[in-house]
């Protein structure tokens, strides 16, 4: 890991944040693709410290940093074209480092941990209408070459909506899950698990897909397969679903993601409660769930907007 570490960086840096890293990974299971961005944002200040103050010396000088510096690493980042999203996103990184060297050399990282991020205007969710999702789970595998591919993947959509999964978590299934139980329990991100009720059709479909399914399937084994028998490729499913929205006329937001917003905004819809709708998608934060409510209410609004006479 230190090797790929921004050269501009000191060894003793690049040592330590291949350790902080390594703990991130080990001790709270963050995904490889958050290791790796956090590696690629931490790297880059880190960098800039060293060559902005002419070196830094050690962890406590990181645990230190001065508001000026601060403010002079990320008008740098702007400055090379970062988004103010991807900018607050590399900020949070900062920060979990920050607040590692400060624990390990007892040095006050209040200037860091205090510091605001740019504001930026979070992207809502994009979820399909109920009509859009009930004719992709009925269309996406119109195009497969096989009667069991087709199977595959009408069973990973109607999980993805049914049951409001990632892609990860969907394709991470096991054998052993089937026949899908009345509760699931999933392992997301980070690490944490949490209990998912299955529906009737999503153990349907998953029972319909095996029964067609040529290869032996293993309990220990992907429960989904590809077409050689390998574990699936996330892109095949969401080639599939490209074929599928350009052939029933959906935006494209029509993703497998799309799927999993989809089961949120409809659930809040029917008068779902926030925070079970909460605990179903593994958020970490309520906040985020929020989200759905001003998608739900914009809903509304476009609804009402069409409806309401004119004067």
């Amino acid at each position: 890991m230190a090797g790929l570490i921004d050269p501009i960086a000191t060894p003793a840096l690049s040592a330590a944040l291949a350790v902080w890293l390594g703990q991130l990974s080990a001790l709270k299971g963050a995904a490889a693709t958050t290791i790796d961005a956090y590696r690629r944002d931490v790297a880059r200040y880190l960098g800039f410290m060293v060559q902005h103050r002419g070196g830094v010396d050690g962890l406590a000088a990181v645990a230190t940093t001065s508001p000026a510096d601060l403010r002079a690493w990320m008008a740098d980042e702007r400055g090379r074209g970062l988004s103010a999203r991807s900018l607050a996103r590399a900020l949070s990184a900062v920060k979990g480092f920050t607040a590692w060297a400060a624990d390990r050399t007892g040095r006050d990282a209040t200037t860091v941990l205090s510091a605001r991020g740019p504001k930026f205007r979070r992207k809502l969710p994009r979820p399909l209408s109920e009509d859009g999702a009930v004719a992709v789970l009925s269309g996406i595998g119109d195009d497969a070459r096989e009667d069991w591919i087709a199977a595959r993947d009408t069973a990973v959509a109607t999980v993805l909506y049914g049951l409001g999964l990632r892609i990860s978590e969907a394709l991470s299934l096991t054998a052993a899950d089937h026949p899908l139980p009345t509760t699931l329990r999933i392992t997301g991100k980070g690490g944490k698990t949490r209990l998912v009720p299955v529906i009737p059709a999503a153990a349907a479909a998953v029972a319909a897909y095996v029964t067609l399914c040529p290869f032996d399937l293993a309990p220990a084994e992907p429960l989904f397969r590809g077409a050689r028998g390998g574990p699936v490729n996330p892109r095949l499913i969401q080639s599939a679903m490209e074929r599928a929205r350009l052939r029933l006329g959906l935006p494209a937001t029509a993703t497998p993601h799309a799927l999993r917003h989809s089961f949120a905004t409809h659930l809040l819809s029917a008068g779902g409660d926030l925070r079970a709708i909460q605990e179903l998608l593994g958020h970490a934060s309520l906040s985020t769930t929020q989200a759905y409510t001003a998608v739900d209410a914009a809903r509304l609004m476009e609804v009402y907007q069409k409806a309401h006479p004119r004067a």
